[in-house]
């Protein structure tokens, strides 16, 4: 196989060769990304219904939604058509096309989430300015800045990836094209590829992490300081939800990539991509569901109103 040939193909060797594993992980699949599907466009939907959640932090977060669904989309249909029906085949171009979406989404949800570590801090550490620090303008330049740098991102890991020859096998050992696996396929010296793949993820991860330890920092330092027990109480709970999806999201990052080389295997790699890429894009828009009054304000709100419009309908 080379890369330069129209009709390249892949084989994603996927998680299991297991027929009645598949069907177990093809409906425990269909119910993740069923979730991640509603709970995610659902938050979207109404962030956008309620103005009481039209804020700097609920603004980051219907981001974080739409980038949450976005590269869950890029790796779990593909997943389960290969565990229904046995198509692990992926084309060259569809195979550029998912690391490119995976890389980039990804990218864009650790930006935000320094972002909104960010917001936190204008709010808790400087709530009198806090209108004048997180304006409109702000919050759109961060957010543009996010995705531009996203794409800029996953531009550099298609370019170093694709541009390698492809003359060994073409089995991915692995459920969908992330840039090590479809790299170790590579005849050609992937040194610098590899190189420069660690130095910007390294960046990425090493940057907004950061920001974020940062932020909280100097948000401790002042909650500590507050006399007010309710003060104290609120700006804990302005955070609690952010923190839980940090946590969350950096914890398994640390978990992948922290563990010696000589004790990495093909197999926990693929559970740790599995949480990574379909069971975080779930967990962010219940986090901050079950945890936040606002959002559960909103969404009881929501609910009255269409159980009302449903109810005059009925009767008209």
């Amino acid at each position: 196989m080379k890369n330069n040939t129209e009709g390249a193909e892949f084989i994603l060797l996927g998680l299991t060769n297991d027929p009645k594993l598949q069907i177990l992980l093809f409906i425990m699949f269909t119910l993740i990304y069923l979730i991640t599907l509603f709970g995610n466009m659902g938050m979207i939907v109404l962030i956008l219904l309620d103005s009481h959640l039209h804020t700097p932090m609920y603004f980051f977060l219907s981001n974080l939604s739409l980038v949450d669904f976005g590269y869950s989309t890029a790796v779990t249909p593909k997943v389960m058509a290969g565990l229904l029906m046995g198509d692990k085949v992926i084309s060259y171009n569809a195979c550029a096309a998912q690391m490119f979406f995976f890389a980039a989404f990804a990218t864009v949800e650790s930006y935000l989430l320094a972002s909104m570590a960010y917001d936190r801090y204008a709010a808790v550490c400087k709530p009198l300015h806090y209108t004048t620090t997180m304006t409109t303008r702000v919050c759109a330049c961060l957010t543009i800045g996010s995705y531009i740098y996203g794409f800029l991102n996953a531009s550099i890991h298609i370019r170093d990836t694709f541009s390698l020859s492809f003359c060994k096998s073409n089995l991915i050992h692995h459920f969908f094209c992330d840039v090590p696996a479809v790299m170790a396929l590579s005849c050609s010296d992937r040194h610098v590829s590899e190189l420069i793949l660690i130095v910007v993820v390294s960046f990425n991860i090493f940057f907004a992490v950061f920001v974020i330890l940062i932020s909280y920092l100097l948000i401790f330092i002042t909650i500590l300081k507050m006399h007010s027990t309710q003060g104290y109480q609120k700006a804990l709970s302005t955070c609690t939800s952010h923190l839980t999806t940090v946590s969350i999201f950096y914890g398994t990052a640390i978990f992948m990539y922290s563990q010696p080389t000589s004790s990495h295997s093909m197999d926990s790699d693929k559970i740790a991509s599995m949480f990574y890429t379909m069971v975080i894009p779930m967990l962010n828009p219940l986090v901050y569901s079950l945890r936040n009054k606002e959002v559960k304000t909103a969404f009881k709100k929501v609910f009255e109103k269409a159980k009302l419009s449903l109810g005059f309908l009925l009767k008209s």
